[in-house]
């Protein structure tokens, strides 16, 4: 195998499968190192796989985060994907670009073109609209195709019309003018199948002759000459191999990946490397630092007049769904695993969106990760969009096999703490609504003796959990950002021949999911690394002036 390349892409997840086709969209050559193997595993591929590759450790690299306070002492189960796709093979399947206000803060931070109306050009490039959606925000001709749900279910229009009957209007397209509002989510999923980011973007180009995508290659540490990145030590198969990079290595691997790589290559805060015994080729203190992500507590309650997702998950109703999904593609295997939201208020008075929340017409048994309740049921979830809690990752040795130290500080901060409360409070409200009145039988958790503002507090940490969200380790910032981790062109600092494009450089808290954010963010480096220049700014409607966000009293 040749031992050069243009560019070296390091981890062959959402980011790297873009930037794996962009690269190598002309004569440029690109090697993608990729820790776990291919993206066979059937599991993958069937949308309720999910319940799977969640806890499964040949896709699943099954990350845990260090005990808190915040989590009453317990250590949170953090997946990341161990496949090509990376965490969008395992995830969700949620199409979710977030708010305009969180790109325009980017921005506002000093991170040019960063802003909303710079980077939905990107957006619109990646992205396939399979229905409904304004084009001025939309795009129709991407790889990555995004659907709507094939039927609505009566469990979750009772939800909707909850929802609106509170005030909150429905929301045709969230990814269009306007976040806020209730309806049911868009998907990558098409004709019953997940599209990952390998699926959409690596599997139609693996063939490129100036491609070379290697699995099983898990990455050691990067190589230097003086402050220059050359290329990379890895090992496959019990054999050491070294690669160079002719132009780029860009590290790709995640927010917990690539800063323990970092860390281990020498480049990170010096004391720990020191106490690790890793030689400090350059002290970049914020590397691991800034760990964002959103921690949500659920509310589950009993359905009566009703058949819900539980039901259906089991016997002879299981066989059912399995034949219909093998002859059609159709059915409660092709389902994400919330099907509805509503992106709102915890205080009327705010200009933007502080809370969001999930709904699906199902429950799982408390404390079992992804195992459904036998009775019917259903679940509504909650957490703050911007958080305001950070933590850390940090590397616990100097062989990047061993796993390192995740420890987001969940419910740290008043402000989360405070926001916590007012998202148990508002779900109770929308499920204990007149409109279902017909629906809802009780509730399960946090259950009915659970009132004060303590109790709800304490029943969050004993048993909130991650949304997955894990963002911020390589921080974004510009020249004049001593705390940054890679500039705004994502070049890591005082280090030449080396980006950052994952989850890891989002800036500040990201007010949603971040799969799609991170698609966008290897779109527009794509460009950065090529020299090319940068599509234009979209026209957008004038948008609202945002206040900043409030606590909850």
């Amino acid at each position: 195998m040749p031992d050069e390349f243009d560019y070296i892409i390091i981890g062959g997840g959402s980011a790297g499968s873009v930037l794996a086709n962009r690269l190598s969209a002309g004569d440029a050559t690109v090697c993608l190192l990729e820790a776990g193997g291919r993206d066979t595993h059937p599991m993958i591929h069937i949308p309720a796989g999910f319940m799977n590759t969640l806890t499964n450790p040949a896709v699943n690299w099954l990350y845990s985060s260090e005990p808190s306070q915040g989590t009453a002492g317990r250590s949170i189960h953090a997946p990341r994907g161990k496949t090509l796709g990376g965490s969008s093979s395992i995830n969700g399947h949620v199409y979710n670009r977030g708010q305009r206000l969180d790109f325009d803060s980017w921005a506002q931070m000093g991170n040019r073109g960063w802003g909303y109306a710079d980077i939905l050009p990107y957006f619109r490039r990646s992205e396939r609209r399979i229905g409904e959606g304004d084009d001025l925000f939309r795009g129709r001709d991407g790889e990555l195709p995004v659907t709507d749900i094939d039927a609505p279910h009566p469990v979750c229009e009772a939800f909707i019309e909850s929802c609106v009957k509170l005030g909150i209007p429905r929301n045709p397209d969230y990814n269009g003018t306007t976040h806020e509002g209730v309806g049911y989510f868009q998907r990558n999923i098409h004709k019953g199948r997940r599209m990952s980011a390998a699926v959409s973007f690596l599997n139609p180009v693996k063939n490129r002759r100036n491609l070379d995508i290697r699995t099983r290659a898990h990455v050691e540490r990067i190589l230097f000459e003086g402050r220059r990145a050359t290329g990379v030590c890895y090992q496959r198969g019990g054999r050491k191999v070294e690669l160079h990079a002719r132009r780029e290595i860009i590290l790709s691997g995640g927010t917990v990946a690539s800063p323990q790589l970092l860390q281990v290559s020498g480049i990170g805060p010096g004391k720990l490397l020191r106490d690790l015994g890793i030689q400090v080729r350059h002290e970049l203190p914020s590397v691991g630092e800034n760990l964002v992500d959103h921690y949500l507590a659920r509310n589950a309650s009993r359905v009566k007049n009703a058949s819900t997702l539980n039901e259906r998950a089991r016997g002879f109703a299981l066989a059912s769904e399995i034949a219909n999904f093998a002859m059609r593609r159709k059915g409660i295997l092709t389902l994400s695993p919330s099907l509805a939201y509503a992106f709102w208020k915890s205080d009327p008075s705010l200009d933007h969106g502080d809370l969001n929340f999930i709904f699906t017409p199902a429950s799982y048994m408390q404390g079992v990760p992804s195992q459904l309740e036998e009775y019917p049921g259903m679940t509504i979830a909650s957490w703050p969009m911007r958080p305001q809690s950070r933590g850390y990752v940090r590397a616990k040795s100097s062989d990047t096999r061993d796993k390192p130290a995740i420890q987001p500080n969940y419910l740290d901060h008043e402000y989360d703490r405070q926001l916590t409360i007012a998202g148990l409070r508002l779900g109770r409200q929308m499920i204990q609504s007149p409109e279902m009145s017909h629906l809802f039988d009780h509730e399960i958790t946090p259950g009915a003796e659970v009132q004060s503002d303590d109790e709800l507090l304490d029943f969050a940490r004993a048993y909130g959990t991650t949304v997955f969200h894990l963002m911020g380790t390589c921080r974004m910032g510009p020249e004049n950002d001593t705390n940054a981790v890679v500039d705004d062109n994502l070049r890591v600092r005082g280090i030449e021949g080396l980006r950052v494009v994952d989850a890891s450089v989002i800036p500040a808290a990201h007010s949603t999911n971040t799969n799609v954010a991170t698609i966008m963010i290897a779109e527009k480096a794509s460009d950065m690394i090529l020299g090319k220049q940068p599509p234009a700014a979209a026209t957008l409607p004038q948008a609202t002036e945002y206040e900043p966000a409030r606590t909850v009293s």
